[in-house]
């Protein structure tokens, strides 16, 4: 019965029925549906979370399945984006959660769309341009925000509490968090499911407010090699940070208004933002473009294309990913000659 979805949760002490009630008032934004992401919505969702949003820029492909749970094959074939996928599965697991999906880049617009009403935010995204933009933001509004990256058997995660603990900038200066940003090296799905598990204790601690419970120190973890350790890094607050010290400029909310350009993190893939938003009908594009022999497949999400060597996938907002290189040059001319 519906009566006792929270049965065993609510008996867990720490939380309790007050705690249940707090959980299924509060909002979660979560920023990246891939593996971190997708776990932590659904732990979220499964746990009476009342409200989650979760932004993803990317759709779902094969070599996703291995870790990123939420997804299934035929997700995959249909390169259904990450968010709706995500969206989709979450409501179908517990439909009286408010889960919404947004298929966008994380810029600093769309984030504070999101991001006011949040009680925290989960980082969950495979960059650190996107991870400092996070920092920023979470410091400027006073959100607590819990940072986790993994890569092969290794993981890390520390929460962020603005104007009580070190905030990612601090940590640049003192930690080797940097190189933990690609997964060049290959991944296994425990060490993904092993930051979720301290990012979301974290955020339900934060939730259910048990501030005092949080673990207050910076983990990293090697579950091949069995390595676990967990820093205290209070000494690393910087009171000359730019994000959070004394004289704050919040460097990374600084966006330049131009088209951006990046390979992607461990892929032979060019992402290309333009400038500003379109509002693109890729119904009508795919169309013109079926008429000049190219080799499509639309839905109301995205359109795949095969243009010349390359497989160019379009966003309804503009934004563009061309797989198969890591030319930023070429991938700029096959942009341009679609929608030229």
């Amino acid at each position: 019965m519906k009566d006792n979805r929270y049965s065993r949760q609510v008996l867990f002490p720490q939380i309790g029925a007050a705690g249940q009630e707090k959980l299924q008032k509060k909002q979660v934004l979560i920023v990246g549906a891939g593996a971190l992401g997708s776990s932590s919505a659904e732990m979220l969702v499964r746990a009476g979370v009342g409200k989650v949003t979760i932004i993803d820029r990317d759709y779902v492909e094969f070599s996703n399945l291995q870790r990123q749970q939420l997804y299934t094959e035929e997700d995959a074939t249909s390169r259904v984006p990450k968010a709706i996928a995500a969206e989709k599965r979450l409501k179908e697991i517990n439909s009286s959660a408010a889960v919404t999906g947004v298929v966008a880049e994380a810029t600093k617009e769309l984030l504070e769309q999101y991001l006011i009403d949040a009680d925290v935010l989960i980082d969950a995204t495979d960059n650190f341009e996107t991870r400092m933009l996070l920092n920023d933001l979470a410091v400027y509004h006073h959100i607590p925000w819990i940072y986790g990256a993994c890569v092969g058997s290794s993981g890390m995660s520390f929460t962020i509490i603005p104007e009580e603990t070190p905030c990612l900038n601090c940590l640049l200066q003192k930690l080797p968090v940097q190189g933990m940003t690609c997964d060049t090296v290959g991944i296994i799905a425990p060490a993904v499911q092993m930051v979720v598990t301290h990012q979301v204790t974290e955020a339900l601690k934060i939730l259910i407010e048990d501030r005092q419970a949080l673990r207050g120190s910076f983990l990293h973890f090697d579950l091949w090699s069995n390595a676990y350790s967990s820093m205290k890094v209070s000494r690393a607050k910087n009171p000359a940070c730019q994000t959070c010290g004394t004289e704050r400029s919040y460097p990374y909310l600084k966006g330049e208004n131009k088209t951006k350009t990046a390979v992607l993190c461990g892929r032979e893939t060019v992402q290309i933002r333009p400038s500003h938003a379109k509002k693109l009908s890729l119904i009508k594009l795919a169309d013109s473009l079926k008429k000049n022999g190219y080799k499509v497949m639309v839905h109301p999400f995205l359109l795949t294309v095969e243009l010349e060597q390359n497989r160019l996938v379009l966003f309804e907002d503009g934004r563009a990913l061309v797989h198969d290189t890591k030319d930023v040059t070429y991938a700029k001319s096959l942009y341009d000659k679609l929608l030229g």
